[in-house]
């Protein structure tokens, strides 16, 4: 019997470090996502020492290592992983040790008591839970002499009706495992978002350089007309208080740089903020702004959706765990009903004053022990929740189906509103710079007023920033059209790095 015991302990000994190995190895697994592309990509100390352009591609990158958001999401999947590691051990064998050691000095004698309790326990996934341990007690007195008693104590208890079988014994686990796939989408889901930011703060910043672009040449086709308006007040064809409106649209334009000088910073400090940069880095959105027709028709997007949508896919497991509840639930309302069988030996030495010598008992036992409820309706309290809980669950995923085909209905008749949008305005700022330069070559032969040159250049910079914006729409809504189909990270060839 010793040699088991100490195998048992020399199990448990070995097992320790490999859990510990394990859940060391569990801990250490806070990464980050990764573009699988990273050549050329601005490092951060980079852009604190020089202005540099950055690209898209750029501060998506530095998103993805630098963004608060996301760090934070891969240090609760610590977390949430180490849980995972919890109950795949749920039907391993659990070991303990417990011991005690007491020094007890009175009037009539004195004595040292020492005990010692390896156990284990082990659960089956039919439920059948065996327990093993072995007590040792030892106690030695001055006077009333030496005494030891140790022995095996082996027990079973398999449960017939509340918490037998497979189903019900494996549905903590397997909830526990639906949970971490729905984690894991929600870091998808949670990485494409601010990712999504991230792009929708960089056009930003370009929006801003552009408009900034657009109000610096309309200063200076003004001051350029200034000086047309001058020659032609000295040739006597124009009256001299004409000039003032052209010198009230130059302030007006040099009011307009400001703003948008003032708007190029703003939107610049947004994005650092998104980057988890210095804010005092001096960076310039440098892609070109342009676009190319994107089509693709509702039923494919809606395919797409369903099958890669990260929110609607954790809706879906939504329903896979109410239905655990539920089993789970209704065991839980059962009798309590189980098959108990066990055994024990003792073994018992002594050395005093009356002699010295051992003895050696044992006993089983094999039985069936009933706990049975009686007039107690909180015994079918969890199942009625469960069963509401399963109900409401089909309710969430039709109202989550008919979201999705909303959303996706909208986003992609968005992204051909904002393309038609856009053709038209390249039309409108084409046509209006033509209308301007016929009406300056007019004003140059005396055939046209400065007032109409001037309302011309309005025209002209209203659609310039027209086809700005539209373009801007159009891009973002290619952004949401990922978004909402849930193909951002294949769009950007990023990997999660979530093992």
């Amino acid at each position: 019997m010793s040699e088991r015991i100490v195998a048992l302990l020399l199990w448990s000994c070995l097992l320790s470090p490999l859990a510990l190995a394990k859940e060391m190895d569990v801990l250490s697994q806070a990464s980050a996502p990764s573009m699988r592309n990273i050549g050329g990509h601005q490092d951060g100390a980079t852009l604190l020492n020089q202005q540099v352009d950055l690209t898209l591609a750029d501060a998506v990158y530095l998103g993805l290592r630098n963004n608060r958001t996301i760090r934070s999401a891969y240090l609760d999947r610590v977390t949430q992983k180490y849980d995972l590691l919890v109950a795949e051990d749920t039907f391993n064998p659990k070991f303990s040790i417990n011991g005690t050691y007491q020094a007890n000095r009175g009037s009539a004698d004195g004595v040292r008591n020492a005990t010692l309790k390896p156990s284990s326990t082990l659960l089956t996934e039919y439920g059948t839970r065996l327990n093993l341990a072995w007590n040792q007690e030892l106690s030695n007195a001055n006077r009333a002499g030496y005494n030891r008693r140790d022995g095996l104590d082996l027990s079973i208890i398999q449960p017939l009706l509340k918490g037998a079988g497979w189903d019900v014994t494996t549905a903590p686990l397997r909830l526990v495992r639906l949970n971490e796939q729905a984690n894991r989408l929600n870091l998808k889901a949670g990485v494409a978002q601010t990712i999504s930011a991230v792009i929708s703060a960089y056009r930003d910043l370009l929006r801003a350089q552009e408009q900034l672009t657009i109000v610096e040449a309309a200063l200076k086709r003004a001051n350029a007309l200034l000086d047309v308006n001058r020659a032609l007040i000295a040739a006597g064809r124009m009256a001299e208080f004409e000039i003032v409106q052209t010198e009230a649209d130059i302030a007006t334009q040099e009011l307009g740089v400001e703003d948008a000088r003032n708007q190029v910073d703003s939107n610049r400090l947004s994005l650092l903020r998104l980057l988890a940069l210095d804010l005092s880095a001096r960076v310039r959105a440098s892609d070109a702004l342009q676009a190319t027709q994107i089509s693709i028709g509702r039923q494919e997007a809606l395919r797409l959706a369903q099958i890669q949508q990260p929110n609607y896919l954790a809706t879906l497991l939504g329903s896979q765990q109410a239905d655990l509840n539920l089993v789970v639930a209704k065991s839980q309302g059962l009798w309590d009903v189980s098959l108990v069988a066990g055994a024990n030996q003792v073994r018992n030495r002594y050395d005093n004053d009356s002699g010295n010598g051992s003895r050696r008992n044992w006993d089983s036992y094999a039985g069936v022990q009933v706990q049975i409820p009686i007039g107690d309706p909180k015994t079918r309290q969890q199942e009625v929740q469960a069963r509401v809980a399963v109900e409401k669950q089909e309710l969430t995923i039709a109202e989550a189906r008919q979201e999705l085909e909303r959303n996706v209905n909208d986003v992609v008749r968005d992204l051909g509103t904002r393309w038609r949008q856009y053709e038209i305005s390249q039309r409108a700022v084409e046509l209006s710079r033509r209308k301007l330069e016929i009406e300056r070559e007019k004003l140059s032969a005396g055939r046209s007023s400065n007032f109409q040159v001037l309302s011309y250049e309005n025209d002209l910079r209203t659609s310039e920033n027209a086809r700005l914006n539209t373009l801007i729409a159009y891009l973002n809504a290619q952004t949401q059209l990922d978004l909402t189909l849930g193909t951002t990270l294949e769009t950007w060839d990023i990997e999660l790095n979530d093992f």
